[in-house]
């Protein structure tokens, strides 16, 4: 590969894991940065679609590498399996790809770019090709990807036209295993399954779990919430009560207040009374 090869290989693979809003004024710095014939390639990269771009993430995760060594290494343990192993190898397979995928969406999300339904779909067409081809996975592990890979309508060109830059060979092909080393090959990665099927499973009780107690929090909470509704409105009826009779009290009060005054009025009148009659009778 040449030096101007390589840099471009090397802008493109910094440029594409880029958020996409930030790829064209990105990709035209660089390019003026370069300048010279690499800078005017550079300024004709393609800004990758939201399912490659998340793919290119994947792929600087770490993990979609991972899961291409698992894949080739199932592959070459299952020589010797019967028909229903291999349904289930491909069951666990198909696992592997939509856990892969799920991974996609949450780094693109973190990213601020979350995927689609549609494009969670063609992200996880494209891992499947790079597990099952390995033509593909070297073109997809490049993290260069401007556009996602279907195997169903892949043609002979259209895999350069999926990757930015130079496209990679095949990708070679782990040396010969004897018998002991593909089954232990195949022990392994029956055991990451099992271990990540037995992890899922727990993760789904602790969230049924958590659900659970949650419905029961939200219940209490819905009954406290009524009670004090309740004590609310014994308590205003309360408070009106006390006013009323509050203000029955002022008024009684301003009655006998009346009355009292009344009774001594009556008595001052009888007292004058009392003493007209004694000065008539010493008359």
């Amino acid at each position: 590969m040449s030096d101007d090869a390589g840099l471009l290989d090397e802008v493109a693979a910094e440029l594409l894991v880029l958020p996409p809003a930030r790829f064209t004024a990105a990709r035209n710095a660089r390019a003026d940065d370069v300048a010279g014939p690499v800078g005017r390639r550079i300024a004709r990269l393609r800004k990758p679609t939201v399912a490659a771009w998340a793919v290119n993430l994947l792929v600087r995760d770490g993990q979609l590498g991972e899961a291409v060594e698992l894949s080739r290494a199932l592959h070459e343990a299952q020589d010797d399996l019967d028909a229903a192993e291999l349904a289930r190898l491909g069951r666990q397979r198909r696992q592997l790809v939509t856990a892969l995928a799920r991974r996609a969406g949450e780094l693109a999300a973190a990213e601020g770019t979350p995927l689609s339904g549609a494009m969670i779909d063609a992200v996880q067409k494209t891992i499947n090709a790079a597990v099952v081809d390995s033509t593909v996975a070297a073109a997809v592990l490049t993290g260069r990807l401007v556009a996602p890979v279907d195997l169903a309508d892949l043609e002979s060109d259209a895999l350069g036209a999926a990757v930015a830059g130079s496209v990679p060979g095949v990708v070679p092909a782990a040396g010969p295993r004897d018998d002991l080393a593909a089954r232990r090959a195949r022990k392994a990665a029956e055991r990451a399954v099992r271990e990540a099927e037995r992890a899922r499973a727990e993760a789904d009780r602790d969230l049924a779990g958590a659900d659970k107690r949650l419905d029961s929090a939200r219940e209490k909470a819905d009954r406290a919430n009524e009670r004090v509704d309740a004590l609310r409105a014994d308590l205003e009826r309360a408070e009106a009560d006390a006013a009323a009779a509050a203000a029955a009290v002022d008024a009684r009060e301003g009655e006998r207040a009346s009355v009292v005054e009344t009774a001594r009025s009556a008595a001052r009148a009888l007292e004058r009374a009392e003493a007209a009659s004694d000065d008539g009778e010493g008359a």
